[in-house]
């Protein structure tokens, strides 16, 4: 009965009369909460990121044009569902939710539903499929309660697909195919997504160029095709209007032109824009009391707006009482170069101060602090892909691992998360824009041995929503699937073994603030003895030390030796150790030198800790 036609007509006529009566009106509930500080220490949080709509329905009643069968469809994940299944989270040792988006989106385009949150529309009003701001406060609650804290994700790099240009200047969108294919080539031109250029989109007529095209916002309420919010975001000149990007390697289109899809570019130089960021990402703090960002499509947006953006809701959130609020970024790269240079110190030219400085009106001067970590893609792509899925040698972590230095910030900033940036990069090996692990391998063991790296290394571990139910769903959007569906089933095997990873990460301190230190990498992939082993120690001295030692090889049992040299580990002659992993918690002595025998089948994985630390 709830989702008849009738049923999703009257919702989607009710979702507009609240959306259009008036900016910031949160449905009568725009007073901010008291701000607390929820968090110790980030680097001792499990974080598990939730797609709301594919996580749990909690709410029947906001499941209009719910479509379950359609994989890039509104399928009814609500706020309420992710409070209902807090005992579920907690169970798996998850004490950190990201959460999509929470602003209203633009529903769908082209087919296609904003269930994902990407698309925004009015930054200043709750996505009513997801629920109100009291259900949102709830939710976030509720957390608490449970000692859980919540990271929403944002998005400052574009507005949905919500103006067309109007190049041939007739007032309505089109879609032309231009040329005749003989004496001319044959070109597809789309007003809503045109191809870049680097002067702005151009209008023309039979006569020739007529100067920059106007821009035209749609109105279409069913689609959520209007005007942005707020409105400042109403002004031509809050944009780049350079069209859509062809090229990401080119600095220009990175930096100003459209996402493919026709998601419009701001212009995050703007005074007006950075403003309205920060007070729009701001107050949903201020109304909900979650604890961070995590940050879309950082390498898209000028670093100027970093430092304005993440300094000035830092201390607009410290004036209001929040602490150590965390800010990570997406740039989906695999260069750590890149990736790291958004947690730098990264004070600009004098004249580019000056330039910045316009924009500050409170009298707090912009330092060159940025982001207080990066989602690290660079591993994903290096470890994960490339040792665990394809088989490639392990001392590849140990490069990658090495070069932290160069590249990520080694201060933590100021009013930030209190953690230096090189020590908190949130780690994953699954998320929503990449297919599954189990996708290109199948292999649970690889899935598990890949998950202790993951649980144990330094750094914030992210588990993607599914990956402990085994779900191997494709690219995007085969994997976004309905939690639902898994039943929630918490005797699943990788429920399991990732329950028991983050007790372990818990009972040892190392495993989640100690020093790192690889003691084994094998340039070796094939059937040499020490193929695809790799192992590192961790360490608080004088409380806590756990050694780590993974097989990534396929199939074949391996150990660390090779060619008369043995692994030797920062422990003294005759410790004994214990794998705490291990069913049968196998016992070690250390030998002489700090040197240990150990022998590890296919894609098995070992934690040790001294016998004193293993009760």
């Amino acid at each position: 009965m709830m989702n008849s036609p009738t049923f999703r007509l009257a919702s989607a006529v009710l979702g507009f009369a609240l959306a259009t009566s008036g900016c910031m009106d949160f449905e009568g509930l725009d007073q901010p909460v008291e701000l607390r500080t929820h968090v110790d220490d980030w680097r001792d949080q499990v974080i598990y990121q939730i797609l709301v709509d594919r996580f749990a329905d909690g709410d029947p009643s906001n499941n209009f044009d719910v479509r379950p069968g359609g994989p890039a469809r509104w399928h009814g994940g609500d706020w309420a569902g992710v409070e209902q299944q807090l005992p579920y989270l907690h169970d798996l040792g998850v004490t950190a939710l990201w959460i999509s988006p929470v602003y209203r989106n633009v529903e769908t385009d082209a087919g296609v539903d904003g269930y994902h949150g990407y698309w925004p529309q009015d930054f200043n009003a709750t996505n009513p499929h997801f629920g109100d701001v009291m259900a949102l406060r709830r939710m976030v609650k509720a957390a608490h309660e449970r000692n859980m804290l919540v990271i929403i994700d944002v998005v400052t790099n574009h507005v949905g697909q919500l103006f067309y240009y109007d190049i041939n200047l007739n007032g309505v969108p089109d879609e032309r195919v231009l040329g005749s294919g003989s004496t001319s080539p044959v070109e597809h031109l789309s007003e809503y997504d045109p191809d870049f250029d680097p002067r702005g989109i151009q209008a023309f007529t039979s006569l020739g160029e007529a100067g920059p095209a106007p821009i035209i916002f749609q109105y279409d309420p069913l689609t959520r095709h209007l005007p942005p919010m707020p409105p400042v975001l109403q002004k031509a000149e809050m944009y780049n209007r350079r069209g859509r990007t062809l090229d990401f390697e080119d600095p220009d289109q990175l930096l100003h032109g459209d996402f493919p899809g026709g998601l419009k570019d701001l212009d995050t130089t703007r005074c007006e824009v950075k403003e309205a960021m920060v007070d729009s990402y701001a107050r949903w703090i201020e109304l909900t009391d979650a604890d961070g960002f995590r940050i879309d499509t950082v390498k898209h947006v000028e670093r100027e707006f970093w430092r304005y953006f993440t300094q000035k809701v830092r201390q607009r959130l410290a004036d209001g009482g929040k602490q150590r609020f965390f800010m990570f970024g997406e740039a989906f790269d695999g260069r750590p170069e890149l990736v790291g240079s958004y947690t730098k110190n990264d004070q600009p030219s004098t004249a580019q101060q000056q330039r910045e400085a316009s924009c500050v009106t409170d009298g707090r001067a912009l330092t060159g602090d940025q982001l207080d970590a990066m989602f690290h893609f660079p591993q994903y792509y290096h470890v994960f892909r490339d040792v665990f899925q394809l088989g490639l040698s392990t001392d590849r972590i140990e490069t990658l691992w090495q070069e932290r230095s160069l590249h990520y910030g080694d201060e933590a900033v100021e009013l930030g998360s209190g953690v230096k940036p090189i020590e908190a990069l949130v780690n994953f090996l699954d998320n929503h824009d990449v297919p599954r692990f189990l996708f290109h391998d199948g292999d649970v063991d690889a899935l598990h041995a890949a998950l202790v790296l993951l649980m144990t290394e330094q750094g914030i571990p992210c588990l993607y929503y599914g990956t402990e139910q085994q779900f191997e769903g494709g690219n995007d959007p085969a994997n976004r699937e309905d939690l639902w569906l898994s039943g929630y089933d918490t005797g699943a095997t990788t429920f399991q073994w990732i329950k028991r990873l983050t007790s372990l990460r818990k009972q040892h301190a190392a495993l989640r603030r100690g020093e790192q230190r690889v003691v084994w990498a094998s340039a070796r992939a094939a059937d040499e003895p020490d193929a695809g082993i790799f192992a590192f120690e961790r360490e608080l001295p004088g409380e806590s030390y756990v050694l780590v030692v993974l097989n990534t090889h396929k199939t074949q049992a391996s150990a660390p030796v090779f060619q008369g040299q043995a692994m030797s580990i920062a422990q003294p002659e005759g410790s004994e150790l214990v794998d705490v992993l291990s069913a049968a918690r196998t016992r070690y002595t250390v030998g002489p030198g700090g040197g240990l025998a150990i022998e590890l089948g296919s894609r098995e994985a070992a934690i040790l800790v001294p016998a004193a630390q293993a009760d």
